[in-house]
């Protein structure tokens, strides 16, 4: 191991920092593109499995809460087996579930493989955040979460262009095989560029805390998930789950704080630095990601695009991140993450606000400009915003810290989702009741059309009542992106709090900063 201390040359990335990002950004692109390839399947799950459009999201849904039930454990497995044997067996088992979603016969089938996969995509974000943050060392955490941010933050962007592709040039199955090629080089590759050791083979699970926490987040997520299906938040099997998912989650805060060696170590709440940027990345995810959710069905259900023009349509979001990035990472770790945060949270708010005036004819160049500056705001927020919870912490605080994040991250990005789509839906019901009165498809409400691919703007299908319905629905995206440009003015309160300085764990002076770990 070589070390170097705080503040020279060092601060730098090097080869070896290098070697072991790659292995990671791998691992990450996987699991986060599967979530946005999935969703562009959609309606060739449908077709394919003869399902409903609510039967075809549990292929979303299920996901979705495995990543909840595992992401807890990511601390404990990380110090009882070591980072390296986790991550590789993460992507096993990564592997092993897309290659049998590939291989589904009907809709239950790819569930299950879905939530397999869903297992071992859960832990490879926070096991990766851990190696990566232990390799680079605190004094280099901003640059190290900004190579670690491009496929976080490009996901989404990336995943319809690549699902849309995939579809319409080979079948729905290469949405999963394509996994194989990048997991099998990722898994060789981890295995000779990831350092090993650090396992504690003693070290005990907290089971009390694990029948907690686990179930707790994935009942909560699922009551979260199934209020998008049921468009309201109002029914028992939307508030029945989250209510009980919140008690147990109430619970292990309880044990948590009274237990010697709890699941996830709480006490690191009392850092104010984490303190404040969870607060801050809770209301960054939910906004950002609630607001992702209506750009690509904008541009497909008014402007009649494909999927994969959808996509390409996205594309001026990620080449601003892109941009930004990395010059907020290195300068993150010189000055603190404070004020790029705020910077960057003025440009998203300015980017989802053009939104506000959408039409049926809005120029695409507007639309593009609006997307770059709010890609420029995104590299200067997120990966910042990362970089403040885990520079300040040591040891065995970093695993706690990237388990933290990340269901965090992973929680509010669906009560966004949530949010933002029930306030959508909430707008379009009286565009529904009209076009129904007035003798449109009586079996569908406007969702379910939209949902299901129907062409709204066919009069056959809207009836005399929807000869405007276009630009109804592009007046309802508008008032929609009202609602997340006030979520993303809110987080600038706490994100005022963030350091501005150069953030420095409390025992910098005592240790030295590794700067490869072999």
């Amino acid at each position: 191991m070589t070390s170097s201390p705080p503040g020279t040359a060092s601060d730098k990335l090097g080869r070896d920092v290098f070697i072991v990002a790659g292995v990671v950004v791998l691992g990450a692109i996987m699991s986060i593109l599967d979530v946005t390839v999935v969703a562009v399947a959609q309606p060739t799950f449908m077709s394919e499995f003869d399902t409903t459009s609510a039967g075809a999201a549990w292929s979303m849904t299920g996901y979705t809460l495995a990543l909840a039930a595992v992401i807890p454990t990511a601390s404990w497995a990380a110090s009882r087996f070591g980072t390296k044997r986790v991550y590789m067996a993460s992507l096993i088992l990564f592997l092993i579930g897309s290659v049998l979603c590939a291989m589904a016969w009907n809709i239950g089938s790819l569930v299950a493989f879905r939530v397999l996969q869903g297992f071992g995509g859960g832990l490879l974000m926070p096991i990766g955040m851990m190696i990566m943050t232990r390799a680079a060392g605190p004094e280099r955490v901003g640059s190290v979460m900004a190579v670690l941010g491009i496929p976080m933050l490009l996901g989404p962007i990336m995943g319809p262009i690549l699902g849309g592709w995939l579809i319409e040039i080979a079948s729905w199955h290469w949405v999963f095989l394509i996994n194989v090629p990048i997991g099998v080089i990722a898994l060789v590759y981890a295995f000779f560029a990831l350092p090993g050791g650090g396992a504690e083979p003693g070290k005990k699970i907290d089971f009390p805390g694990l029948l907690m926490l686990s179930p707790g987040l994935a009942l909560f997520l699922f009551g979260v998930s199934s209020s998008a299906e049921e468009r309201t938040f109002g029914t028992p099997r939307v508030y029945g789950p989250m209510i009980v998912g919140a008690i147990l989650i109430i619970a292990f805060v309880w044990h948590a704080f009274r237990t010697t060696n709890p699941l996830l170590d709480l006490r690191l709440f009392r850092n104010s630095t984490l303190r404040v940027s969870v607060i801050t990345m809770s209301l960054f995810a939910i906004a950002f990601f609630g607001a992702s959710l209506l750009y690509p069905q904008y541009f497909i259900v008014v402007r009649g695009e494909s999927t994969l023009m959808a996509g390409l349509l996205l594309a001026p979001q990620g080449l601003g991140a892109m941009l930004t990035m990395p010059i907020a990472g290195k300068m993150t770790d010189k000055i603190g993450p404070g004020k790029f945060v705020l910077a960057g949270l003025v440009l998203i708010a300015v980017g989802v606000a053009a939104f506000i005036t959408l039409g049926t004819d809005t120029s695409y160049w507007f639309l593009c400009l609006a997307l770059f500056v709010q890609g420029l705001g995104m590299g200067m927020t997120m990966m910042p915003i990362m970089s403040a919870s885990l520079a300040t912490l040591r040891g065995s605080e970093i695993a706690d810290g990237s388990t933290l994040m990340n269901a965090i991250q992973q929680t509010s990005s669906s009560i966004g989702t949530a949010v933002i789509t029930v306030i959508f839906t909430t707008m379009l019901a009286p565009l529904s009741r009209a076009i129904m009165q007035a003798g449109g498809d009586q079996t569908k409400t406007m969702n379910a059309m939209i949902e299901n691919g129907v062409d709204v703007r066919d009069p056959a299908a809207v009836g005399a009542a929807g000869q405007n319905v276009i630009s109804d629905i592009a007046s309802t995206y508008g008032n929609t992106f009202i609602v997340a440009t006030a979520l993303v003015a809110l987080t600038l309160i706490p994100a005022f709090f963030l350091p501005r300085k150069k953030m420095v764990a409390a025992d910098t002076e005592e240790q030295p900063v590794p700067v490869a770990l072999h």
